[in-house]
């Protein structure tokens, strides 16, 4: 039987809370700072928010974008495009073939923005005012579309819905279109833009988000005792993926491989994790499996980590039983203490954060931990960074959804 082609990550690119590119953002989390504020807007007072914190893009659009890009453009679809431009250049803007070439862009919500703002137009206005752009951008397929189209792309343009796990099962299916033949290059990640008072007092009345608006950036506070929540964030990460035989004929520089892809569902219930981890522990040993990676390989794990008070510790249980043993030599991060919770685009940021560890050989801190949970059975990164292990390693991404959506890429060291 042929071996599937191997997958390497050429290109990177992010607009995250912690700054408007990839390296701004890594050094940013190198540093444990966090993108977290308070609201510089009325919407607690008009709207009777409890929550009055998120975590904003760095650097707004209008900075990047020109304005006819900003007016036909959702913010989901417009920090896509921003990823996926320094993507795509980090990459050295591979010449190939448009029926080779591929977007895989998710987000879990969509152009929230643009759908809320029409029906503010509709109710206020009349109909004769809605703007003809309107389905075209609240589309939740809108970023990908905006990505396969300025790139030509051919192969195939796909945005798979999986709430917070969107993003890591965008990168996965990019890299299962490379393994079957369909493209030799994908453009993949995740994006989101929902820091809106409608899901801002939708989460708050589901008690997943963060209160702590006295201390904004301290607020988000993974495996902490006094966690109480998320903090929601926005923006985009959006990764370049090749066949290793394409990279290697055009020279180009590799970050790393994703090696392994692990998906599964609960079965159990739409909102809450399956107690005892079984469908996160499914995925990360499919992952494992498909990368050919042994427990001793992993050397460092980007955690799902919201800050939930049940969430964080079911995860953390599920990584000790499937490493076991070799857990102990695990860093683990959780760098949603910094960046807020981007929903949709988390799992492509917290996969670039896996890529640059091993690239680097650094595992970002998590921060605002003052009293780690004793029941947290793993080696936390906190505060400032780790030095990884030289040689061929592997990293794991986690990144879990509403709707029990489990989603586990492998990477591996170039």
């Amino acid at each position: 039987m042929t071996r599937a082609p191997d997958v390497v990550i050429t290109g990177m690119g992010m607009t995250t809370p912690l700054g408007g590119d990839l390296e701004s953002t890594w050094q940013a989390a190198l540093a444990g700072e966090s993108g977290v504020r308070s609201l510089d807007n009325d919407w607690a007072a008009t709207y009777g928010l409890p929550v009055n914190i998120a975590a904003q893009v760095k650097v707004h659009p209008s900075q990047v974008l020109s304005g006819p890009e900003i007016r036909r453009m959702d913010p989901s679809a417009q920090y896509a495009v921003i990823a996926m431009r320094e993507a795509w250049a980090d990459a050295g803007s591979p010449d190939v073939p448009p029926e080779r070439l591929g977007a895989v862009v998710s987000s879990g919500i969509g152009g929230i923005w643009t759908t809320l703002d029409a029906w503010d137009t509709l109710r206020d206005k009349g109909a004769r005012r809605v703007l003809p752009m309107t389905v075209p951008m609240l589309m939740p397929n809108s970023p990908s579309a905006y990505v396969e189209l300025e790139l030509g792309a051919r192969a195939g343009a796909h945005a798979l819905v999986s709430a917070c796990a969107s993003g890591a099962e965008a990168i996965g299916y990019a890299a299962e279109m490379i393994r079957s033949g369909r493209a030799d290059v994908v453009v993949a990640g995740g994006t989101e833009a929902a820091v809106h008072p409608m899901p801002l007092a939708a989460f708050a009345a589901s008690r997943t988000l963060s209160l702590r608006n006295d201390d904004p950036e301290g607020a988000s506070r993974p495996y902490d005792v006094e966690r109480d929540g998320f903090v929601l964030g926005e923006g985009a990460g959006i990764v370049v993926l090749e066949s290793a035989a394409h990279a290697a004929a055009r020279g180009a520089r590799v970050y790393g491989h994703v090696a392994g892809v692990g998906l599964s569902s609960d079965g159990y219930h739409l909102t809450s994790p399956e107690p005892g981890g079984r469908g996160q522990i499914a995925a990360m040993r499919a992952a494992m499996a498909d990368a050919e990676v042994a427990p001793s390989d992993i050397v460092h794990l980007n955690a799902h980590a919201t800050s939930t008070v049940v969430g964080d510790l079911i995860e953390a249980h599920s990584v000790r039983q499937v490493l076991g043993g070799a857990a102990d030599g695990v860093a683990l991060s959780a760098t949603k203490s910094m960046t807020g919770h981007l929903l949709g685009g988390a799992g492509a940021v917290e996969t670039i954060f896996a890529v640059l560890a091993l690239h680097h050989r650094t595992a970002p801190p998590t921060i605002n931990v003052s009293q780690p949970d004793p029941d947290l059975v793993l080696d936390l990164v906190r505060d400032t960074p780790r030095e990884l292990p030289s040689g061929q390693v592997a990293a794991i991404n986690n990144s879990f959804g509403f709707g029990g959506h489990n989603v586990a890429l492998v990477v591996t060291s170039a």
